[in-house]
C-alpha cells in the first residue's frame, strides 16, 4: 500500500506542480519517446540477466505491494518454536527430535507455529542443522562457519532481484537521453517548418530526458531500494535461528539460548523479555 501511495505522490507532485506553473500536460503525453526508453530499458534488462535472475526478479516485484513478511509476531513464534525444540533435547536428548526434524510439517510440534511453518526456507534451515546436530558430527565452530556460508549464500540469491531493478534504474536517464537525441534528430530534419510547430518537436524531444529521470529516481531506484530492505529482513531471521543454536551447542540453557537469539532483532520487531516469556508460556 505504501508503494502505491508513493507513486501517487510522486506523480501528483510532478505533473501536478507542472500544470500548476502553467504548463499543459497534453505536451508532456509522447508515447513514442515511453515505447524508446521503456522498451530499451525492457530489452537491455533482458539482454543483462541470466534466466534465473529474470525469475527472480518477477517473482520478487508482487511481494513490494505487501507489507512486511517478517514481523514481531513471527519472530516471536520462531523463538517460541525454538524453545520448545531445544527443551525437549534438554529433557529427552538428542534423538527425541529425530521424528519432529524429518517430517516437519506433521509434526505436533511444529503445528503450533504456524507463521513458521508456512515458511519453507525457514523450516529447512532449521531441519537441516538440528539433523547435523542429531548427527553429533560438527562442533560448534564448524557449525557456525557452515551456518555463515549458507546464510550468506541465502542473502545473496535474496538480493539478486534488488541489483537487477538498480541497474535498470541507473539505466534509464541514459535511455531518456538516447530519446531526447532521436527527437532533436528529427527536429534538426524539420527546420523548415514555423517555430510554433519547432518548438512543440523540441519540446517532445526534451520530454525523453524528463521521462527517463523521473522514470530512474521516482519509480525504479526506490523500488530497488524496497527489495533490499526486505532480502535484509529475511536474512535477518536465519540469523536469529544460527545465534540460538549455537548458544544452545555452546551449553546455555534454552531460555538463555532464546534470548541470544531476541537479542538479535532489530529494536522494532524484538519483542521485550517478559512479553517473550509469557508467550512462551501460553504457548506451551
Amino acid at each position: 500500500m505504501l508503494v502505491i501511495i508513493g507513486y501517487v505522490v510522486v506523480v501528483l507532485s510532478v505533473f501536478g506542480g507542472f500544470a500548476l506553473a502553467g504548463g499543459h500536460l497534453h505536451s508532456l503525453w509522447q508515447p513514442v519517446e515511453v515505447l524508446m526508453i521503456g522498451g530499451a530499458g525492457f530489452g537491455a534488462f533482458l539482454v543483462g540477466n541470466s534466466g534465473p535472475a529474470l525469475k527472480a526478479t518477477f517473482k520478487a516485484l508482487p511481494k513490494v505491494f505487501k507489507g512486511a513478511k517478517y514481523t514481531k509476531d513471527n519472530y516471536m513464534e520462531l523463538m517460541a518454536l525454538l524453545y520448545e525444540l531445544l527443551g525437549k533435547i534438554r529433557k529427552e536428548g538428542l534423538m527425541s527430535i529425530e521424528g519432529d526434524v524429518e517430517n516437519a510439517e506433521e509434526s505436533p510440534l511444529f503445528a503450533k507455529y504456524p507463521k513458521i511453518l508456512e515458511d519453507h526456507h525457514v523450516i529447512e534451515f532449521i531441519t537441516d542443522y538440528l539433523r547435523i546436530m542429531v548427527s553429533g558430527n560438527l562442533n560448534a565452530m564448524e557449525l557456525e562457519n557452515l551456518m555463515e556460508v549458507e546464510i550468506e549464500t541465502h542473502h545473496h540469491e535474496e538480493m539478486v532481484p534488488s541489483h537487477v531493478i538498480a541497474k535498470l534504474g541507473d539505466a534509464l536517464p541514459a535511455f531518456g537521453i538516447v530519446a531526447a537525441v532521436m527527437g532533436v534528430v528529427h527536429t534538426m530534419g524539420s527546420v523548415g517548418i514555423p517555430p510554433a510547430e519547432l518548438g512543440v518537436l523540441i519540446g517532445a524531444a526534451l520530454v525523453g530526458t524528463f521521462l527517463g529521470i523521473l522514470l530512474a529516481y521516482g519509480f525504479i531506484g526506490p523500488l530497488a531500494n524496497l527489495l533490499e530492505q526486505k532480502a535484509d529482513e529475511s536474512t535477518k531471521m536465519f540469523q536469529t535461528i544460527k545465534v540460538t543454536l549455537l548458544a544452545n551447542l555452546n551449553g546455555y540453557a534454552p531460555a538463555m539460548a532464546v534470548e541470544f537469539g531476541r537479542k538479535v532483532l532489530l529494536s522494532t520487531e524484538r519483542p521485550g523479555f517478559t512479553e517473550m516469556e509469557a508467550f512462551i508460556k501460553q504457548k506451551r
